[in-house]
């Protein structure tokens, strides 16, 4: 075969797949955020604080201090995609704790939770993001 042929279905191939990597939808986010915003009043403001800036109430006796969601700054990647702060990230650090991928004790493990309460969680998390 021809280079000028290879050339010619290798500019087809990449014209077709081109806007499949380009056009991909927004991220939707299943979690409910009032839903969540409503959890987070119980078991995450004392610590990452009102508006998700991470300087709660109980923040004030930590030497680390807790992750400030407004600002999408997470640490950790979880399931080992090589991106880190994912749902799937978001969703493993609070039902496990970070201490359980070699981060501090301080943030307990939410184990407790059912699947949609962390999912409306992150929801929550990731509106407190859009606001910045």
């Amino acid at each position: 075969m021809s280079p000028w042929i290879v050339g010619q279905r290798l500019l087809r191939v990449v014209c077709i797949m081109l806007p499949v990597f380009f056009l991909q939808p927004a991220v939707v986010h299943a979690g409910d955020v009032s839903a969540g915003a409503a959890l987070y009043e119980t078991t995450c403001i004392s610590c990452h604080g009102e508006g998700g800036d991470g300087n709660g109430v109980a923040a004030d006796d930590f030497v680390l201090k807790p992750r400030p969601f407004a600002q999408a700054a997470f640490k950790f990647d979880t399931d080992a995609d090589w991106e880190s702060g994912s749902d799937a990230d978001l969703m493993n650090v609070i039902k496990n704790g970070t201490a359980a991928y070699g981060g501090s004790a301080m943030m307990p493990p939410w184990s407790g939770l059912a699947d949609s309460d962390i999912e409306n969680l992150i929801a929550y998390i990731r509106s407190l993001e859009a606001v910045r």
